[in-house]
């Protein structure tokens, strides 16, 4: 297969040969029976999420594997990290075994399973870290995601226990006596709404304690969806000292503020911005917008999270917590830091794709598109808006923040290992 006239991180346009599932040439003029026209996309290496809940097995109400990865193939993402929080728990080589298993079977996309850190998610002990390692999943991130480690004692065995094959600990940074009935963060518009704020120092006290563990038994600490200037500043101070701490942030928290819950185009208390951890204040978001520049957050990841209706239009308290997002991420990305000017699309491939396969230690995936590297290829079009529809999605569910937002940008074509999954923004 070649594809044609595309512009490999937005350079010049050449055309891509593809053979048994590699790259086998790069320049203009190839020639070829099959062929797809790229119509001057950009060409990026596969997207690659460090944090995605795929559901199954136990909500599959919610999302499976397959509805899942279809909606990450059709953000252009060639692999996922499916997180543990399933029922039951991916706390097993066998549950584990599963989800990889499944992800084979439906092929959209990888499927690499986060093993969980303790027994059920319950904090109380270590799950089975050496056997989900030796497992046919490979495992390689752990995380009780969902739920924050908050036992340091513990936290500290996961610490020395992944170090053995090169694992690293995904914490969910969230002091749980301090955010007891919180709905969303702590600040001017909680207080008008009467809603219990959920504070930044929640976030960061954890995150603060757990570079210091990584530091002191010299293993590898991944922080999940950033979300406060705090934390920045901590994650920052770490790497001066040239810790193995590594941080992700998500698109929304790049792009939406708690003022939505006050001010939605619907009105106040819309479940659709309930997420945790909370939309933040606008200081937050540029925050987190000039440290993912910097690289002193090394990552977006999704946190896609979906929820069936029942769940999310519900009022405000008892609804669930969290918004899909593989189908927007690139479009929020470039609103957020490309048209900004805060990243080039080189800036791009390295956080969506290069440095989370590398984190992820994924061999396959997040390599430069060069000759030689397995065609995992992602074609987009920036310069189109489009109003988000969430009916026309491949996931299950519908709570997306960015309903009947105008954004930029589309995936039009998504390649895994040479076969294409995604064309013309259609799944094959």
């Amino acid at each position: 297969m070649i594809i044609r006239n595309v512009r490999i991180l937005g350079g010049e346009p050449v055309d891509i040969r593809i053979a048994d599932g590699a790259i086998a040439e790069i320049r203009p003029g190839l020639e070829g029976p099959e062929a797809v026209d790229g119509a001057g996309a950009i060409a990026l290496p596969g997207l690659v999420d460090l944090h995605t809940h795929l559901r199954e097995p136990g909500r599959e109400d919610a999302e499976t594997v397959q509805t899942g990865t279809q909606s990450a193939a059709r953000g252009g993402y060639t692999a996922v990290h499916a997180m543990a929080n399933t029922s039951p728990v991916a706390d097993t080589a066998g549950v584990v075994e599963q989800v990889w298993r499944l992800g084979h079977e439906f092929g959209h996309c990888d499927v690499h399973p986060v093993g969980a850190v303790t027994v059920g998610l319950e904090g109380r002990q270590l799950a089975e870290l050496g056997a989900m390692a030796d497992s046919a999943a490979r495992v390689r991130v752990f995380s009780d995601d969902g739920k924050c480690v908050d036992d340091a004692v513990l936290m500290r065995r996961a610490l020395e226990y992944v170090k053995a094959f090169d694992g690293v600990v995904a914490q969910h940074a969230q002091e749980p006596r301090l955010t007891g009935g919180a709905q969303m963060n702590e600040g001017v518009v909680s207080g008008r709404l009467g809603l219990t704020g959920w504070p930044a120092v929640a976030e960061e006290a954890i995150i603060a304690r757990d570079c210091l563990l990584a530091a002191h038994v010299g293993s590898r600490l991944h922080v999940c969806h950033v979300s406060t200037a705090g934390s920045v500043e901590i994650i920052r101070w770490a790497k001066s000292k040239g810790w193995n701490v590594t941080a992700e942030v998500t698109p929304h928290h790049l792009l939406l503020t708690d003022d939505l819950v006050e001010e939605s185009p619907v009105g106040a208390y819309n479940p659709i911005y309930k997420v945790n951890p909370p939309l933040r204040t606008r200081a937050d978001v540029e925050a987190l917008r000039a440290a993912l520049a910097d690289g002193t957050i090394d990552v977006v990841a999704t946190d896609h999270a979906p929820h069936p209706v029942e769940d999310k239009e519900t009022e405000w308290s008892a609804a669930a917590m969290g918004m899909i997002g593989l189908e927007t991420a690139l479009s929020v990305v470039q609103e957020a830091m490309v048209e900004t000017g805060l990243l080039d699309w080189a800036g791009v491939a390295q956080r969506m794709s290069v440095v989370p396969a590398r984190i992820g230690r994924l061999s396959g995936q997040g390599q430069p598109l060069e000759v030689g590297a397995p065609a995992n290829i992602t074609l987009y079009d920036p310069s189109v808006r489009t109003e988000v529809d969430s009916s026309a999605y491949a996931s299950k569910s519908r709570n997306t923040p960015y309903e009947g937002m105008t954004l930029p940008g589309r995936v039009v074509s998504t390649f895994l290992r040479g076969r294409p999954t995604v064309l013309e923004g259609k799944l094959v």
